[in-house]
């Protein structure tokens, strides 16, 4: 498009300083000779990233010459740029760094992945200037995109969307089981690096594939590189909550088995980043500046586009689901509860028990400056329940309003106490053996029906791989220990495509 000054895409400004400048670019001399002279430029806080000529002019009516072509990033060390970031060791960390380190497991197993963000590669600048503009808004305006660059929230939901190939010609091509053919399998990459010069050389066909860390370590790379601050985080048992009803319902068989068909899941675990910039549309004051979610990973439409966020860190720990953007889904991810429901063979279903506890366990990142693991939960809830929290939860329902709290049908206390342990650390290969512990306050004769059913990080149950059924007399006020041991024989097979096993009862 045609540079203009109404767009702040084109400006004049000189030495000495020319009057009537739209925007305070400057120049300064630094050198001076009979034959050259060197300049420093400085740019306005609130200029446009992107690719800039340079062209000078000497008096007012001779042509002007081409001097070099420049790249303009967003600068954290700025007082007035929006990402600015006041501490220099964070700066060093969520800009400068070219290694870390993404969280994946369970949250009882928690495992770190070495990764190179690579932002400081060779190439890295042109390939993310080129992202920028193949995004769709900008093919179909170039000019109204290109002056929207100068804003770090209008950029970081930009990434978001192009980081998956969902809609658009985006990097990573997302697959969440085998077969890999024709691409790479997800847990093979350690580098964004490779990806995107994969995209890039490829004239932009999507990289397969990829997954949450994937997605988001890519990501954390290509906002490194524009220079917004920008870190990878780790949510264990993460809810994808389908309807933002902030509830996420899980449902069983009167036979104990998770059938396949469900909207709402709980993975394991999920990956994004946070980008550290300034919220003034949100708020007058920096209410809600700092840290804010933006999740690559396609699992919901955002105002028609595959992306999510930026939504401040801050409004998901009150409960203010009514701003931008996408605080019903994250706060969900992270403080959704959870109901479980039986299936009747009548097709009727009835509520067994509600937990408002287990979803969003040890969001974590890579500390600042050291190879360890920062638990930084506190930030997006408190304590789980609380009063405070539970006071967020409600908050949060009554400003989302799409839904209704749902009415809490009474439920009868448990008859029966059980608890599922370890009984020796369980290793890959070998027999699972697992203690179940059950307690009433009377007499019972029951007939204790195992299941175990291997589950996908996603939250997506697969197949039953094993079933047993005891006969128990539980004495009043007694405990009854009741061992199991899974073969390996029987699981070992089903865990190739998935993480972990679920046993219920």
């Amino acid at each position: 498009p045609k540079p203009s000054e109404e767009k702040g895409t084109r400006c004049v400004f000189g030495y000495p300083k020319l009057t009537g400048a739209k925007k305070a670019w400057t120049a300064l001399v630094q050198e001076s000779g009979r034959s050259s002279m060197t300049l420093a430029i400085s740019s306005p806080a609130d200029a446009s990233v992107g690719s800039y000529n340079l062209y000078m002019r000497e008096g007012s009516h001779t042509t002007p010459q081409s001097i070099t072509n420049m790249v303009l990033l967003f600068n954290p060390w700025c007082t007035e740029d929006w990402v600015h970031l006041p501490e220099e060791a964070e700066r060093q960390e969520y800009v400068m760094a070219e290694e870390g380190i993404i969280y994946r497991g369970s949250a009882d197993r928690i495992g770190p992945l070495a990764w190179n963000f690579g932002q400081f590669e060779e190439d890295m600048v042109d390939i993310c200037m080129k992202l920028l503009d193949m995004n769709p808004k900008c093919l179909r305006d170039p000019a109204e995109d290109f002056s929207a660059r100068c804003n770090p929230i209008y950029v970081g939901r930009v990434v978001s969307a192009m980081i998956n190939a969902n809609g658009d010609r985006g990097i990573l091509a997302g697959r969440w089981q085998t077969p890999y053919s024709g691409g790479v399998a997800p847990t093979k990459w350690s580098s964004s690096v490779d990806i995107l010069r994969r995209w890039y050389k490829s004239y932009y066909s999507p990289v397969k594939y990829g997954q949450c860390w994937v997605f988001a370590g890519v990501m954390c790379t290509v906002l490194r590189c524009l220079g917004i601050p920008c870190r990878v985080v780790s949510n264990f048992q993460s809810a994808h909550d389908t309807d933002k009803s902030l509830t996420i319902d899980e449902y069983y068989t009167d036979q104990g088995v998770r059938p396949k068909e469900s909207h709402d899941s709980v993975w394991n675990f999920h990956v994004w980043v946070e980008g550290w910039m300034k919220r003034p549309d949100l708020s007058g004051d920096s209410t809600y500046d700092g840290w804010q979610v933006l999740d690559p990973t396609p699992q919901e439409q955002s105002s028609g586009v595959f992306c999510c966020g930026p939504c401040p860190v801050k409004a998901v720990l009150e409960g203010h689901t009514d701003l931008k953007y996408d605080i019903p889904f994250v706060f969900a991810e992270v403080n959704a509860d959870q109901v479980i429901w039986m299936l009747m063979r009548d097709g009727s279903k009835h509520r067994l028990h509600t937990d408002s506890s287990q979803i969003g366990q040890k969001i974590s990142t890579k500390a600042v400056g050291a190879y360890r693991r920062e638990d930084i939960t506190a930030s997006y809830k408190y304590p789980e329940v609380s009063k405070k929290e539970r006071l967020v939860f409600e908050e949060a329902v009554r400003r989302g309003n799409e839904h209704k709290p749902r009415p809490e049908l009474p439920l009868n206390p448990p008859a029966l106490k059980l608890e599922i342990t370890d009984e020796k650390e369980s290793i890959t290969g070998q027999d699972l053996e697992l203690s179940l512990l059950l307690h009433s306050e009377h007499l019972q004769e029951l007939s204790v029906q195992i299941n175990a059913q291997a589950m996908r990080y996603t939250g997506v149950p697969d197949s039953l791989v094993y079933r047993e059924e005891k006969d128990v007399l539980l004495q009043p006020k007694q405990d009854l220990k009741i061992s199991i041991r899974i073969p390996f024989s029987l699981y070992g097979t089903k865990m190739l495509d998935n993480s972990s096993l679920k046993v219920s009862l």
